[in-house]
Formats: C-alpha cells, sequence, structure tokens
C-alpha cells in the first residue's frame, strides 16, 4: 500500500562473525591460552552468523522432534524425526569439534577454544547444546571402561555427523546422552529404583526414567541399583546382535524452551547395557560426566546472555525516538551497559573456568574446578532470565514477537539452572568443596591475590568475603549468598586484570561498592558507559 512505508526499523542482524564482532570473547579466548584457535574460531562464527544458519534455529524451534514409537504395523520403533535445519545445526556443531574436540586433539587451550565454539552456538540455537555437551562431557567416563572406550570413543571424535537410526557400527560418528531423573527423586540419585540384573558380559536393566535427554543419541549413561549398589551403565540403542534396545520412549516433553530438542520419558524393559566402574560406584562415575556438563550450563546460559545483550544494542544504535538514537540516550545506555557488563561478566568466568579444565594434572587448578563449576552455573545460569526479559524490553512489542530472536531466547533461558542440578544443589557443592579440605579455599584466594592491589573496591569485597568463608562454613541456609560473593569476587577479579577500565570500574562500583540498584540501569553516572555499549555492539 502506498501509505505502508517501513522507517525506523533496524535491519537484520544476520551475516555478521560471531567471534570477530565480539571483542570481550576474542580477549578472553586468548588471554586463557586459545590463542592458537583464533582463525578456526572466525570461521566458524562467520558460519553461525549468516542468514541461512539464523534461519535453520528458527526453523527447528517451529518444527519441534515428533515421537514415531510405532511403525505403520504396530512395530515398536522408539525413534524421534527432527526437521532438517536441526540436523544442519548439529552437523555445524560436530564438524566444529564442539562435541569432542579437546579429546580428540589434546592441547593447551583445547577446552578453552571448545568453550568459545560453544558460547557462540548456543547464541544461534540452544537447543543442539544437549548431545553436543554430553557427548563432551562422556569421555571421562568412558575412559574408565577400556573396552567400551576402545569401541566407541572412535566414533565420538568423528567430525561427522550422522542422522541416521541404526546401529553405531554402522554409522560415521556416534552421540551421547543420559538417563538419571527418576520421577520420585529428582536430584536425590541415590533414590533411584531402576534395577540392573547381570546377564552374560553385560545387565539387563529394568525401570523407568523421568528424564532421559536427547533420546536421539546412540548411547546413553544411565543409573541403576546393580547387586552391589547404584552404578553408572553404557546403554546403547541397538544391542551387539544389532536388535533394537529395550528403551521404550513413553512421550516427549512438552517444555517451556529449547524446543528444538527432544526430552522424553522412558520404561527400561529388560535393556541390555554394559558397567562403568565398579558397583555402588555410580554417583562419582557419573559426577565426571557431570562436571563437563556444568561447566557447559554456565558457558551456555552466558552465550544467552551475550545474544540478548547484542540484540539490545544492535536494535537501540538503529532505532530513534524522540529525535535521537535510543543508544543515546542517557537512561538507554545505561540500560545496555548494565546488561553488556553483566555478559561480559559471565563470559570471562566461564572461559577462565574452562582454562581450569585443561591443566586436568595441576592439583590448584584442580581444586579451583572443583569449587567454581558449581559456583559459576550457579550464578551465571541465575542472572540470565533477568538479563533476557531486560534485553527483551530495549525491543518493546518487537521484541515480544515470535518474529523477533527475544522470546527463544527468554524461554530458553532458565533451563541452564535446572539443568544438571538445581541452584541449591549447586550451593551446596560449593559447601562440600570448601569443607573436604583446603585446597579450594586456597585456589580461590589465589585467584583473588592475582588482583590485589588493582582496585580498591575489590580488595575491600575479597576481605570481608574471607570473613564470610571463616563464618558461613558448613551454614546451609546462607549458601546463596556466599556462593554469590564468591563469584562476583572473582568476576572482578578477571575484569580488573583483563577488561578496559570503563568495564572493570562499573562492575566494582555496581556489583561490589554497592552503588547499584534493584534492576537493570542502575549503574553509577560515569563517562565510561557509552564505551561499554560500543564494546558490546555486534557490528561496530
Amino acid at each position: 500500500m502506498a501509505t505502508h512505508e517501513i522507517l525506523n526499523q533496524p535491519p537484520p542482524l544476520t551475516d555478521y562473525n560471531l567471534f570477530s564482532s565480539d571483542r570481550a570473547l576474542g580477549e578472553a579466548a586468548r588471554r586463557e591460552g586459545a590463542g592458537w584457535a583464533d582463525v578456526a574460531l572466525a570461521d566458524f562464527g562467520a558460519r553461525l552468523g549468516t542468514a541461512e544458519t539464523i534461519d535453520w534455529g528458527f526453523q527447528a524451534n517451529h518444527n519441534p522432534p515428533v515421537l514415531r514409537a510405532f511403525d505403520r504395523y504396530g512395530h515398536r520403533q522408539d525413534m524421534v524425526e527432527f526437521h532438517p535445519a536441526w540436523h544442519e545445526l548439529m552437523a555445524l556443531g560436530v564438524g566444529a569439534g564442539v562435541h569432542a574436540a579437546p579429546w580428540e586433539e589434546p592441547k593447551p587451550g583445547a577446552h578453552v577454544a571448545r568453550a568459545a565454539a560453544a558460547f557462540m552456538l548456543v547464541q544461534i540455537e540452544s537447543g543442539v547444546q544437549c548431545p553436543i555437551t554430553m557427548t563432551y562431557g562422556s569421555v571421562p567416563a568412558l575412559r574408565r571402561q577400556p573396552e567400551i572406550a576402545a569401541e566407541w570413543l572412535p566414533r565420538i571424535f568423528s567430525r561427522r555427523y550422522d542422522k541416521q537410526f541404526r546401529p553405531a557400527r554402522e554409522k560415521t560418528g556416534a552421540l551421547i546422552g543420559m538417563a538419571m531423573t527418576e520421577k520420585q527423586g529428582g536430584s536425590d540419585l541415590r533414590s533411584n529404583s531402576t534395577r540392573a540384573v547381570p546377564d552374560g558380559g553385560g545387565y539387563r536393566l529394568t525401570g523407568h526414567k523421568w528424564f532421559m535427554s536427547a533420546p536421539m543419541c546412540d548411547a546413553f549413561l544411565v543409573l541403576a541399583q546393580a547387586p552391589g549398589g547404584l552404578t553408572c551403565f553404557f546403554m546403547p540403542r541397538w544391542t551387539p546382535d544389532g536388535d533394537l534396545n529395550a528403551i521404550r520412549l513413553q512421550r516427549l516433553k512438552d517444555k517451556l524452551g529449547n524446543k528444538s530438542n527432544a526430552s522424553s520419558e522412558i520404561e527400561l524393559e529388560g535393556a541390555w547395557a554394559q558397567r562403568i566402574g565398579d558397583e555402588g560406584r555410580g554417583i562419582p562415575t557419573i559426577i565426571e560426566m557431570g562436571n563437563y556438563t556444568r561447566l557447559d550450563c554456565a558457558i551456555g546460559s552466558a552465550g544467552i546472555m551475550r545474544q540478548a545483550a547484542a540484540q539490545a544494542v544492535h536494535h537501540a544504535m538503529h532505532r530513534s525516538a524522540f529525535q535521537r538514537k535510543l543508544a543515546d540516550q542517557p537512561l538507554m545506555t545505561n540500560v545496555l551497559a548494565d546488561l553488556a557488563l553483566e555478559a561480559e561478566a559471565a563470559m570471562v568466568l566461564a572461559l577462565r573456568l574452562a582454562r581450569a579444565y585443561d591443566r586436568q594434572d595441576d592439583p590448584a587448578e584442580t581444586a579451583f574446578r572443583r569449587l567454581v563449576t558449581p559456583a559459576a552455573k550457579y550464578w551465571i545460569c541465575k542472572r540470565g532470565p533477568m538479563l533476557a526479559a531486560e534485553a527483551m524490553e530495549v525491543l518493546g512489542g518487537n521484541g515480544y514477537v515470535e518474529e523477533s530472536l527475544m522470546p527463544r531466547l527468554y524461554r530458553e533461558a532458565p533451563v541452564n539452572s535446572i539443568w544438571e542440578g538445581s541452584g541449591n544443589i549447586m550451593c551446596l557443592d560449593v559447601l562440600r568443596a570448601l569443607g573436604r579440605d583446603g585446597g579450594a579455599g586456597e585456589a580461590l584466594r589465589a585467584e583473588l591475590a592475582a588482583a590485589r592491589g588493582a582496585d580498591a573496591r575489590l580488595d575491600r569485597f575479597a576481605a570481608a568475603l574471607e570473613s564470610d568463608l571463616a563464618s558461613s562454613a558448613g551454614d546451609e541456609g546462607a549458601a546463596r549468598r556466599l556462593v554469590e560473593r564468591m563469584v562476583l569476587a572473582l568476576q572482578a577479579a578477571l575484569l580488573v586484570s583483563g577488561s578496559p577500565a570503563p568495564i572493570a570500574d562499573a562492575f566494582c562500583a555496581s556489583r561490589l561498592a554497592g552503588d547499584w540498584g534493584h534492576a537493570f540501569g542502575t549503574l553509577p553516572a560515569a563517562g565510561g558507559l557509552r564505551a561499554i555499549v560500543d564494546r558490546a555492539s555486534p557490528t561496530t
């Protein structure tokens, strides 16, 4: 129509490089030891930022997976059908090695490089994170059982994504899922009731699982009660004889978000499995996988926060109101800077934590990893939903409609706080790490000491935290407050040491010194806020 002239709308945020445009990410990756991966990460960032790849994310969410429990003749087939866009996204992630590269090609900085790639991938579509993350985390557990590792690790290390539903030995690559949670227990894994009965060289599993993540995977790590106690098992989709294993998919969960990914409820009717580790040692075995998946929860939430902040900044830099660009208006500048500040703090901590996973033989880094993994997961994942909501508001009504990416980011944001242990479980794990020996506390002190003297507000906050550590030891009721302060101190130390002065100054003033309100956009007035916004722009 002649009256339908489109004015004052920002251009789509497409055809941009998620790595090259993110100055903070590139700096953090290099600082944490992955500078050698710059070219590969830039190539991956460019591919992810194309209009085609971004559209795959929309298609995969508009066409969620469908359970095909039976074939047309009534035979059980227990398969999940996905839209082609899902497979394209999975092929991108697997092709870039996000599922296994640090194990396939171990080198200094490999886990950091992989974390940076995962951070970018979830910005386009978080639904593919689940199978990729669990495959990544499964490798240390599988190595506990050499015969399983010898057969399966070459398939896992393959960078050829194979979507076919057939025995793994007939495929060019394999992915690993997980089935732990039962309806009566949730996070209380020791209450699991699934039974495992020895059967020749394997076991037969009978019971239910309330959540089996990514049921399209080729095999799963499962907890079940064996004669010797709760044990970890490796359960393939197909038996060694080539028959479909007795894993009955009852239904797919209708979730708030994460729509492109399938989560299922299952019954096991004598499903064949192999033991991993000793009978009765299922929790320690599965926790090894859980540490890596918890790391990815922090990375995933940081990625969602980055994309939400980037969308908000991009919109505000192109949209005008009252004769000025939104980004040039002081109150909006404050909001955008606050969002950018939170997103960068989350990312730098996630990549610093990934560096600890690169240093498996360093006792201090092991202690740091044991303490900070649950702490980072707790705080970063808690901040994600609030940031996504505020970023959506920047776009106004345009951000509230499904054609925008913002509703999907908002729905995705809560899952990482729930997945792999809720906030309370994370805080209790932090208390356990602090109480186990002195190594965890010393690792925290050493990290903070490296930034001592750089900012007086951080020094005062760290001194008060030391008092908190002494007074709150073992106090479960105070655990959330203690963990929050730990993470804020760590984020401040990293920003003071590695980020531009406006970033560090605004973070210390607001998060540590209390010159901040109860909502985003309440940073203290300072001359550096626009510099923070410009740094966060995905297109400048």
